[in-house]
């Protein structure tokens, strides 16, 4: 008997059940977006191996371990994206998008891939929104990026559940400097530090600042600091972040072990962090990458961005229960018929409901069936109401009107006042 088919593992169907939560989010994500002047841009989830490569870092965990990547038909090696920054840039460049030094700001939406060992918040492919700024250099846009999440916490009501971690990586000369410094102090301590610590003093220092180890932790509890080490340019830039972050009442933590995963940062890096969904504490992480474009190839251009994990972020909600009540529901009214000229003033008479009340949520009906199956499908849907039209209605011009889910007896409406009668209950009720 042959294997049934089921999904890749960590790779997720999202079920009608669970898409009006998403549906929510990215509505609620992408009206604040417009708010704040940010364009949509949409990219190829599918790019050349080499992007990546020359952009992340040949020696980070995303390169070396989890990129699924494969050769076409045409022989070239080609990778699954495993993050947006890197794709933006390259559409941004190849479609002249920062030319003369226009600033652009603009955001994505959409799934990315990474081979790691799925659990609850961390999957194969995984949903991000992400936002990159370009030609912009002041601290301020830094902070517009902060606000704005903060922005979106209170509009999710889960602004008491995150904590901003903040810190400044510098320039790469400085960044330089430190790293030397970092390395002695380790080299000192390898004896001390785990495996995977070791591993990477040799082909990323900066990675052993995050680790989980108990042991290198408390190793690195008297290792080189990165603010003693920042040239004078990324100081006065940290300072001015801070400062806007203080005028906006905006609460914050230094964390000065935090680096990010990927070798294009510089100057400011930031993650909001919860503590209640466990290991998987990140919902949304960014920072400065003013090197990037040229690095890709492209004029010397200042960059800045973040993304946010939709998955981790759905999940936050949930365990708040901060899911609006008004989204589980996706039917307003279920309009039942009974009969085939009943059927057909009913198709009529809803089309011309929706063409005076089209935000309503209005179903009709399909597959006739008896009054007590479609009643039982009426109620299933979560409508607020029913809509009853049979022959005897249909005689009057008139359709039954019942309350589902509270208190109120059926009465008759006029198929002329229909709208009006569901206007003042569904859509101002």
């Amino acid at each position: 008997m042959s294997k049934s088919l089921q999904a890749i593992r960590g790779m997720n169907d999202i079920l009608p059940e669970q898409t009006p939560l998403w549906r929510y989010f990215e509505g609620t994500v992408a009206r604040l977006l417009d708010n704040y002047g940010y364009k949509q841009i949409r990219m190829p989830i599918v790019e050349f191996t080499e992007l990546f490569k020359r952009s992340i870092g040949e020696v980070t965990d995303i390169v070396e371990k989890e990129m699924y990547t494969f050769e076409d038909r045409n022989g070239d090696s080609l990778t699954l994206r495993p993050e947006g920054t890197a794709a933006c840039v390259r559409a941004v460049l190849e479609h002249g998008l920062t030319g003369a030094g226009q600033p652009q700001k603009l955001w994505y939406i959409g799934p990315m891939f990474r081979h790691e060992r799925p659990q609850k918040g961390r999957y194969r492919q995984f949903h991000q929104i992400g936002l990159e700024v370009f030609n912009i250099d002041g601290p301020d846009i830094d902070a517009e990026l902060i606000v704005l999440t903060w922005r979106l916490w209170g509009l999710l009501g889960i602004r008491d559940a995150v904590k901003l971690e903040l810190n400044s990586l510098g320039t790469s000369e400085s960044r330089g400097r430190y790293k030397v410094a970092l390395v002695e102090y380790l080299s000192a301590h390898l004896d001390k530090l785990d495996e995977d610590s070791q591993r990477r003093l040799k082909t990323n220092p900066l990675r052993v600042l995050d680790t989980k180890n108990a042991d290198t932790q408390a190793v690195l509890v008297d290792a080189p600091k990165m603010a003693d080490y920042l040239d004078d340019e990324s100081r006065i830039h940290f300072e001015g972040l801070k400062a806007r972050l203080d005028a906006a009442g905006i609460p914050f933590v230094i964390n000065t072990k935090l680096v990010r995963g990927l070798d294009y940062y510089s100057k400011t890096v930031f993650e909001w962090v919860t503590d209640k969904l466990g290991a998987q504490g990140t919902v949304c992480a960014g920072g400065r990458y003013d090197g990037l474009v040229e690095q890709m190839g492209g004029k010397p251009t200042t960059g800045v961005g973040f993304a946010m994990g939709i998955e981790r972020l759905i999940l936050l909600l949930e365990t708040l229960e901060k899911v609006p009540e008004e989204i589980s529901r996706q039917v307003d009214v279920y309009l039942c018929a009974f009969g085939e000229a009943a059927e057909l003033a009913a198709l009529a008479l809803s089309e011309k409901v929706r063409d005076q009340l089209p935000n309503l949520r209005l179903q009709v009906n399909a597959g006739a069936g008896s009054f007590k199956s479609q009643f039982k499908k009426a109620d299933k849907s979560g409508a607020l109401y029913a809509l009853i039209l049979g022959d005897d209605e249909l005689a009057q011009q008139v359709i039954g009107f019942k309350p589902l889910r509270g208190q109120g007896e059926q009465q008759n409406i006029a198929f002329d006042a229909l709208a009006a009668h569901l206007a003042t209950c569904v859509v101002q009720g």
